[in-house]
């Protein structure tokens, strides 16, 4: 898929990349057992709207040592770095060797009830225009993009297969929110692990205020 996913013309395209094959089927499955094995899966609270509320995942923050990650009155203390982390950090490097990706957010959504509302991955300390390489493993989910300001842009739904990678870059965080909805009902899907890489620059964080509105990560 283009990197540029430009609709009718619009200026501020939404500048992603999609790999559907990005790990094989067969290490796919070994990486998401041995993730859903090795991880220290937690269950977050944020605050949102002045309320404390959970998390719709389980998810666990794992980095170099100092990549504190801060978002709606929560503080990510990064935990090491586990043998699948380091093996899916290397594929993304041999890619891209330019990114230096020191974190990963990791999530475990059980089934189609586990979601993500509308958000960007914005804050201070993944610098202005950040690189997030987001890798799927387990159930297909759709992802959704709707731009920031002007919701006459026609949404952008994607698949999210088992193994696939989609890079997010450019602009795409500041101009474009992303979400990922419920499924429920007889098609509803398994569980699904996803991992997002990024990088954090410390010097860039600042202190999230209480009382945010904000939706957790991606």
């Amino acid at each position: 898929m283009d990197r540029n996913m430009a609709k009718g013309g619009w200026e501020q395209p939404l500048s992603v990349e999609l790999d559907p094959e990005f790990i094989p089927a067969e290490d796919s499955a070994r990486l998401f057992r041995e993730l859903e094995a090795a991880v220290p899966w937690r269950q977050e609270s944020i605050v949102m709207f002045g309320r404390t509320v959970p998390v719709p995942r389980l998810q666990s923050w794992h980095g170099d040592s100092g990549a504190r990650y801060r978002y709606s009155g929560l503080l990510l203390e990064p935990l090491p770095w586990l043998p699948p982390l380091v093996e899916i950090r290397s594929l993304l490097t041999a890619r891209r060797p330019e990114i230096l990706f020191n974190s990963v957010l990791v999530n475990l959504y059980r089934d189609g009830s586990d979601s993500m509302g509308w958000h960007s991955d914005d804050e201070p300390e993944l610098g202005d225009e950040p690189e997030i390489a987001s890798v799927s493993l387990g159930a297909t989910r759709t992802f959704q993009f709707r731009h920031r300001s002007d919701r006459e842009r026609p949404r952008i739904d994607l698949d999210l297969t088992d193994g696939s990678l989609l890079w997010m870059s450019g602009s795409t965080q500041r101009e474009w929110q992303h979400a990922l909805p419920k499924r429920r009902g007889k098609n509803a899907p398994g569980a699904r692990i996803n991992l997002t890489f990024r990088q954090i620059l410390p010097d860039r964080a600042s202190p999230t205020r209480a009382g945010s509105r904000r939706a957790p990560p991606s």
